[in-house]
């Protein structure tokens, strides 16, 4: 088996939710993700970024098929799993929640929150042996097995997100889609998070796709990063080339946005501030959907959606302007 084969990958991805409200007969959708492609590689970490409501959460949770695709494919490990029953693939793909207070049931021990997980998957052979592993999952996420018998609310926001990670581990997935799984926890503790992460990663060869509306915490994590706008994928590269040579108006803006620690620098380095508001998902712009907020739209891009094209190798971007851009 080649190492570059993708361990996941989607291919014009699409989730539209219905919309209540408006006129007899008429239905309105919300396309959240519309026509979104990319493939993850084994051991690789692709990190997904956007302002809140452009449709990465919904990305993640659609690829796992806790919504299901309205149109597009999925595969996994090279079988298309778009419409096949998901339990055998549960084990092998995992989710973490952004919200370590809402994703945890509040009447469950920690103990039987990442037991769940086992006892669905048949994992263990005996009690000794469902207590053994969860014990051990505790400790790869820096807890012990005193932590098994409390409750949730007894822990402080950064442990219950590594009792929601011990409970992805506990099955011993290949994939874990990381959705924003530090936004809702405090700096001092992000680091260790995003440490932890890249640890289980290297001793455990897992694949993740790393979801977040911080660049500077996905930029260090991801060897890949891919930028989305309104439902739509605009700019996707490895880390180093988005940071240091992107080519979307938006990815610049985001990107000057990364606060600099050097105030000499961050002095030199000039802020990139995006005019007006997103537009509404129900009634997207025609056309390049950034352009109500891009400097360089024109007729064109009102008119035609920009075609999604390799600009360099493995660098891909949708824009009509990039050499004025650039």
């Amino acid at each position: 088996m080649m190492e570059n084969k993708n361990l996941v990958e989607v291919q014009n991805l699409q989730q539209y939710f219905p919309v209540a409200g408006g006129k007899l007969f008429e239905k309105k959708v919300v396309k959240a993700v519309d026509n979104v492609s990319f493939g993850i590689k084994k051991g690789e970490t692709l990190g997904l970024v956007g302002e809140s409501g452009c449709g990465k959460t919904t990305t993640g949770r659609t690829l796992l098929r806790l919504y299901e695709p309205t149109a597009g494919k999925i595969f996994f490990d090279g079988e298309d799993i778009t419409k096949v029953n998901m339990l055998p693939y549960r084990r092998k793909m995992q989710i973490v929640f952004q919200d370590p207070y809402a994703s945890l049931d509040p009447r469950m021990t920690v103990g039987d929150i990442i037991g769940e997980a086992i006892d669905i998957h048949h994992l263990a052979s005996n009690k000794k042996d469902r207590q053994d592993q969860i014990i051990s999952v505790l400790s790869t996420v820096g807890l012990n097995s005193e932590h098994a018998n409390r409750y949730p609310h007894e822990f402080s926001g950064g442990q219950r997100q590594r009792v929601g990670i011990a409970r992805a581990l506990a099955v011993n997935p290949q994939f874990i889609v990381c959705d924003e799984p530090v936004s809702a926890l405090d700096v001092s503790i992000q680091a260790q998070v995003v440490n932890m992460f890249e640890q289980l990663q290297e001793e455990l060869g897992l694949t993740y796709l790393f979801i977040a509306h911080d660049l500077s915490i996905v930029k260090h994590i991801s060897n890949r990063i891919g930028v989305m706008y309104l439902g739509k994928m605009v700019e996707l590269a490895d880390s180093y080339e988005l940071t240091f040579h992107s080519v979307h108006p938006y990815t610049k803006s985001l990107i000057s946005a990364i606060p600099i620690a050097d105030p000499e620098t961050s002095r030199k380095s000039k802020r990139i501030v995006l005019e007006g508001d997103v537009p509404s998902p129900v009634n997207p712009p025609s056309g390049c959907r950034f352009r109500t907020r891009c400097p360089y739209a024109d007729e064109l891009c009102a008119a035609q959606e920009p075609e999604w094209r390799e600009v360099s190798t493995g660098h891909f971007a949708a824009c009509h302007h990039l050499d004025k851009v650039n």
